[in-house]
């Protein structure tokens, strides 16, 4: 009997030895930054004495916080360390890190720019790649195929068997939506709640698996963009259950509502307290609003891009509702992540349609209070709304398609703007052949714009196929499955089958659009001009050393435009080709139009 109490007592050390989370578990070595900051997690270990010995390794800092399951551990790592495990010795349990060599080249990453075309994907509704993936035993929600905002099974593997496709199209990077594992109880499939920041989802396949689609893509000189979320996480996030410190989440942990405000940001007359209720409210009760004024939070943030960045090759970054957290972490985040990768892209979603606003946070603009940003790209929301505005809306001085002018006419306010993400729609509007009332002829004058105007291009997923959400704007209808990417359907857009006339005619017209893209400096490189609309028809130059190309836009009738009045840009030129149609164009006399058309002449 009284072995009793001592196998006890060894029982409850064993529990408090184990820990639960090492993160990051990984790190590298010939990093810019050389120290890495790694949180454990475990049963009342914040008392611990921590003790590391590992050859070029230093152990720098150890942090508290008011949580004493937590601590976080600072080492700097020497250029001179050699790969292998480092333990972090505790005095209960031991955390070990993987040490590893960074790849050849990694730090000059280069990132997406101009000559790219993106090309945005809802993962779980694009193709089903693994049905074995389709219930995970340790996630809460499984497949229901049936309802718009479950989740129907796409997957990384999906994405990986259709690659040749995607290539084929002309599309030269990959921006999904998240992918990290979302153990939400519904409502999971989009991404944006996430519960691991260091996890790819299992429904979607495995770190292991996201690896081997960057590696696929750069096969076919592609890319893959991570969507990153730095503002808010999902309530069933761990550390929901445990919180690393009371100030981890705004608001101590309670829904409070954001404002949605962002001009409260530079108002020069807003009341007291209103930027705090833009940035510090939370987007709903499901997704806890983080607070990076957390030091301990904001390395761990930015740790876990660069790791990402890392482990999976990244070539680019969209950050997802890019104002909402603390201004001075963004402005520490963007110079972290560009320190280790000069080359590197992020683009930033700021949802505005005021040009001041956006382009606030792109590096290079000169701001009214000195704010310091090292970020590259913002998506252009404001020529966006432009275009559906401009293409839609009757001719009149003020409104229809000079609205695109006025916009780009706009660009001074921008540190860069050939640097912006130009898009016709995304996953969070209606579908671009929606928007535009289903019109196939004004369809292809916006993608066809996009292809051709100042920036890098971003197309959603199957608007090579017309997808469209008539008579709703609901998400998941938005995001409906891309037809051909499940083994029963009956339509198939990767292969042709069962599309309409219309749809396949617009996926080859795309195709053809997008492939000669790649072949032009001028769109790729070159300088934007533009001519002041005239009557619904809208005129611009891509200007490069050795090649341009002009760009019609007629809204309107069917017409004719003398050449002679764009002699400054057209020079001695006599002859051009139509990039489209393939035919020899007379640079003098008049150009015919079609009713509600583009041309693209090359010369």
């Amino acid at each position: 009997m009284r072995f009793k109490p001592l196998l006890l007592s060894l029982l409850s050390f064993s529990a408090l030895a184990e820990l639960d989370h090492v993160q990051p578990s990984s790190w590298w070595i010939g990093m810019q930054h050389k120290d890495v900051q790694i949180m454990l997690h475990g049963n009342d270990i914040g008392d611990d004495k921590v003790r590391v010995s590992y050859p070029g390794v230093a152990l720098i800092d150890v942090q508290h916080t008011d949580n004493n399951n937590y601590l976080f551990v600072t080492l700097r790592i020497s250029d001179d360390a050699k790969p292998g495990k480092v333990g972090i010795t505790l005095d209960s349990d031991t955390a070990w890190v993987d040490l590893l060599e960074r790849e050849p080249g990694s730090a000059q990453r280069q990132g997406f720019n101009n000559s790219d075309v993106i090309y945005l994907i809802t993962p779980d509704r694009f193709a089903n790649g693994d049905s074995t993936n389709d219930e995970v035993a340790d996630l809460k929600e499984g497949k229901n195929r049936e309802h718009v905002g479950g989740r129907h099974g796409g997957d990384i593997q999906g994405i990986i068997d259709h690659l040749d496709y995607l290539d084929d199209m002309g599309y030269t990077q990959l921006w999904l939506m998240p992918v990290l594992e979302n153990d939400q109880a519904s409502y999971s499939y989009h991404g944006y709640s996430t519960t691991d920041y260091y996890r790819i989802d299992p429904r979607y396949g495995s770190n292991g698996l996201y690896r081997q689609l960057s590696d696929q893509l750069a096969k076919r000189n592609m890319g893959l963009i991570k969507d990153v979320i730095l503002n808010h996480i999902g309530s069933e996030h761990w550390w929901m259950k445990d919180m690393p410190a009371s100030d981890w989440i705004n608001h101590g942990g309670k829904f409070v509502g954001t404002n949605h405000r962002r001009e409260t940001m530079h108002d020069p007359h807003a009341a007291p307290g209103e930027a705090a209720g833009f940035k510090d409210g939370w987007f709903v009760p499901s997704m806890p609003d983080l607070n990076q004024r957390n030091p301990l939070l904001a390395t761990y943030l930015i740790q876990n891009s660069i790791w990402w960045i890392e482990t999976a090759k990244l070539s680019g970054i969209r950050l997802d509702t890019y104002s909402y957290p603390d201004s001075a972490f963004l402005s520490e985040y963007t110079r972290r992540v560009m320190q280790e990768y000069p080359n590197f892209s992020m683009v930033g979603e700021e949802w505005s349609t005021n040009p001041a606003i956006v382009s606030y946070w792109q590096r290079g603009t000169k701001r009214h209070d000195g704010y310091q940003s090292a970020l590259s790209s913002l998506m252009d929301f404001p020529l966006q709304d432009a275009v559906v505005k401009g293409l839609t809306a009757p001719e009149t001085w003020s409104s229809g398609i000079s609205s695109i002018y006025q916009t780009l006419a706009n660009d001074f306010v921008y540190g860069n703007a050939n640097d912006l993400v130009v898009f016709p729609d995304n996953h969070d509007m209606s579908r671009i052949f929606s928007q535009l009332n289903e019109d196939i002829a004004l369809t292809k004058m916006a993608l066809a714009f996009y292809a051709t105007t100042r920036g890098t291009p971003q197309y959603f997923y199957g608007t090579e196929i017309l997808m469209k959400n008539p008579g709703t704007d609901d998400h998941g209808v938005i995001r409906s499955d891309f037809p051909g990417g499940w083994p029963d359907d009956k339509v198939n857009g990767f292969n042709g089958k069962g599309l309409t006339a219309e749809q396949a005619g617009m996926q080859a017209w795309l195709r053809q659009l997008l492939n000669w893209r790649k072949t032009s400096a001028a769109v790729t490189s070159g300088e934007l001009v533009h001519y002041i609309p005239y009557d619904g028809t809208y005129v611009y130059f891509r200007v490069a050393d050795k090649q341009r190309v002009m760009v019609v836009l007629n809204k309107g009738q069917a017409r004719t435009v003398p050449m002679s009045y764009f002699h400054a840009m057209l020079g001695d030129a006599k002859q051009g080709k139509d990039v489209m149609l393939g035919s020899d164009v007379a640079l003098s006399g008049d150009l015919a139009l079609d009713a509600k058309s583009v041309r693209i002449i090359e010369f």
